[in-house]
């Protein structure tokens, strides 16, 4: 089986944010699934961390530290998926759906799971409802409770 991780998930377990310890847990519980992203994950997750930078939640040390984490993962753990023009169009699909409420970026993480045919894993309960509205398979990674 594997999993895709939505860049929601990729941040918190790797920036130390109140959620980071049940993510990390997680991720653990996970360590012998095989673990996907994609190229708009990785874009994703550098606007976050410039984000956190700029508004002084994340020094520019601890940035650089984790985008060489980041970096190593994208070596090793994780696969990156390709997103294909096909995706782009799946996602303008679900994101014309406005009762979804689904933003851009998060309707191409849908789409981009639902064309490899796996489970979306996200923190935003938003995305994960309306993934299952629109049948892609996904879950909710709770936070400590």
């Amino acid at each position: 089986m594997k999993l895709y991780l939505d860049t929601s998930l990729v941040v918190t377990a790797l920036v130390t944010e109140p959620a980071s310890p049940a993510v990390v847990a997680w991720l653990e519980e996970r360590a012998s699934t095989r673990l996907a992203i994609s190229d708009w994950v990785v874009t994703e997750f550098s606007a976050a961390l410039s984000m956190k930078l700029r508004s002084r939640t994340l020094d520019a040390e601890a940035r650089e530290r984790t985008l060489a984490t980041f970096g190593d993962l994208l070596s090793g753990e994780f696969e990156c998926l390709s997103v294909a023009p096909e995706s782009f169009r799946l996602a303008a699909a679900f994101a014309n759906r406005s009762e979804t409420g689904l933003r851009s970026g998060d309707a191409l993480h849908l789409a981009v799971a639902a064309m490899h045919g796996i489970k979306l894993c996200t923190r935003d309960r938003r995305l994960a409802e309306a993934g299952a509205g629109f049948g892609v398979l996904t879950e909710l990674v709770p936070s400590l409770s």
